[in-house]
């Protein structure tokens, strides 16, 4: 196990993690995009985004585009490279505001929250298209962890702070569990060659209908790209 440094709230921190990663010259065969915060005050990172979308979503967006010839290079025919995006239950109640992605209008810590994971479902569809397209030996899926007992609920009321801590024994699950259907997506033999899917319990099931939009699919990810500052090369796809 070897450490690399990365803060995904910061696009000079992601190149160079990327500058340094590449420098080892070793093959990258799965991608999970963990990093993540919720119900956090209004605040920005320091490239100026809104919080919850800048790190959960435009550091993930960024840090797989950047890997992505990568991914390419060491996926094969009989054993792709993966990408495994962690996204949550609440993008359901997600809504995507194209005109107004940092919050700018009315801030909502729910809704900010909820936004971010629905453009993460987004972005891996998108993503998958693409990569289907180019003929690309590499899978995106998107994960529902389910509820876990982890230090993510620390800006949450007090209230709310109390119940977990009286509840979390029957209703939450460990980390352990939690990671396990991140786990399957990256390594079961049943999801090679599989794209394209919202996996839940280690099943693959329906995400948000609006999430299915290949118009707002295409359209976040050409925002996305002027946001952080890359080509859109997904522009010559259909």
């Amino acid at each position: 196990v070897e450490f690399l440094y990365c803060d995904l709230a910061s696009m000079k921190s992601i190149r160079q993690f990327v500058q340094r990663f590449r420098a080892k010259n070793c093959p990258l065969h799965v991608l999970v995009n963990n990093a993540g915060v919720m119900l956090v005050p209004e605040r920005k990172t320091e490239d100026g985004f809104e919080e919850h979308f800048g790190l959960n979503y435009l550091g993930h967006f960024l840090l797989t585009n950047l890997l992505l010839d990568k991914l390419k290079q060491s996926g094969t025919h009989s054993h792709n490279a993966r990408i495994i995006t962690v996204s949550s239950a609440t993008h359901y109640v997600g809504e995507l505001h194209l005109n107004d992605l940092q919050s700018r209008c009315s801030y909502s810590p729910h809704g900010a929250y909820a936004q971010s994971k629905l453009a993460l479902v987004l972005f891996t569809y998108r993503l998958q298209h693409l990569l289907t397209a180019n003929g690309s030996h590499v899978t995106a899926n998107v994960v529902d962890p389910g509820v876990v007992n982890t230090e993510l609920y620390k800006h949450v009321f007090w209230v709310i702070k109390v119940v977990k801590w009286m509840t979390a024994w029957l209703f939450f699950k460990t980390p352990e569990e939690g990671a396990s259907t991140s786990i399957y997506a990256a390594v079961s033999p049943e999801m090679e060659g599989a794209g394209g899917c919202y996996l839940y319990n280690e099943t693959r099931t329906k995400s948000a209908d609006i999430a299915y939009d290949e118009e707002l699919q295409r359209r976040l990810w050409t925002e996305s790209c002027k946001m952080v500052g890359i080509s859109d090369e997904s522009s010559r796809v259909p």
